[in-house]
């Protein structure tokens, strides 16, 4: 089994690239840290560090082991948080975490005043925070998709509508509805990748010979607004995330016909094998207040 304060010298040793600096870093002795490097390279059985007169520096085993090693870290840590001081942990994808949750957090707290220092909100692309709550490194996940697994439940929080955003003037920005056909054979900026919008729009024009062309793939809404609003292109995005910039007159949302593209975002949270028929106390405000 990985000894964790073995990859915790590891970590050190690869940030500093000093077996002295590492050393002095974690408060032990230098011939310490050479210890467990050596003890991790032979129970893995393949070379980690590479000595030169720059320094010390990782090799491509090192570097692979190394996100691994984090996560061990940061879960040994949360388990120790666990039991010392039970926090709760909120994981929500960008544009949850963004566009949707902030108004719901804002409205708990005024409520929950104490819950400020007790709740901690992390948020990251889609596939990230479904991760984490995998690796119980976060207790709550609100996602654009979730596959159902054993050991968590899930419910839909709401729906979001999509909508195209196009720049100020642009030929699109006259109608009042996309049709199912028309979008088929647009060009679109991509927006975070992971988010499940490109399984939705498969599914929606599902029969359609045609599928919409992604011109570039952004890491984020924000992104994505500012391209479309330099005329780098159109996209499509959450209703919610546009709209100051409709209200300021900076873009142009038009709804799909029908309002028919919709995501189903999923709160998801880990089961207590020991209590039953109970959600966690930011669950159920968040079922109630999802209206």
């Amino acid at each position: 089994m990985l000894n964790l304060i073995w990859l915790k010298s590891l970590i050190t040793l690869i940030e500093q690239q000093s077996f002295q600096a590492a050393a002095n870093a974690l408060g032990i002795a230098q011939p310490t840290i050479t210890q467990h490097i050596q003890k991790l390279e032979e129970m893995l059985s393949v070379p980690l560090i590479q000595r030169g007169r720059t320094g010390c520096q990782p090799t491509e085993s090192a570097l692979r082991l190394l996100p691994y090693a984090e996560s061990m870290l940061r879960l040994h840590d949360r388990a120790l948080a666990a039991v010392q001081k039970p926090n709760v942990k909120v994981g929500a994808s960008s544009n949850i975490g963004i566009y949707l949750l902030q108004p719901c957090l804002q409205d708990y707290f005024s409520h929950q005043p104490t819950a400020l220092k007790n709740l901690d909100l992390v948020i990251e692309a889609n596939p990230n925070i479904v991760e984490k709550l995998e690796n119980a490194e976060i207790d709550i996940a609100l996602t654009e998709w979730w596959s159902p697994k054993a050991g968590f439940e899930s419910l839909e929080w709401k729906t979001e509508s999509l909508v195209m955003i196009v720049p100020v003037g642009h030929p699109l920005a006259k109608l009042k509805t996309i049709s199912k056909s028309m979008l088929a054979g647009l060009e679109l900026i991509g927006g975070e990748s992971g988010s499940g919008t490109g399984r939705l729009l498969k599914q929606y024009l599902q029969g359609f010979k045609q599928m919409p062309t992604i011109t570039m793939q952004l890491g984020s809404t924000e992104a994505v607004k500012q391209a479309v609003r330099a005329g780098l292109g159109i996209s499509l995005v959450f209703a919610s995330a546009v709209v100051d910039e409709v209200k300021h007159g900076s873009l142009c949302a038009i709804p799909l016909e029908g309002d028919a593209l919709k995501k189903s975002i999923q709160l998801v949270w880990r089961q207590d094998p020991f209590i039953t028929n109970k959600r966690p106390d930011f669950v159920e405000y968040l079922l109630h207040s999802k209206n």
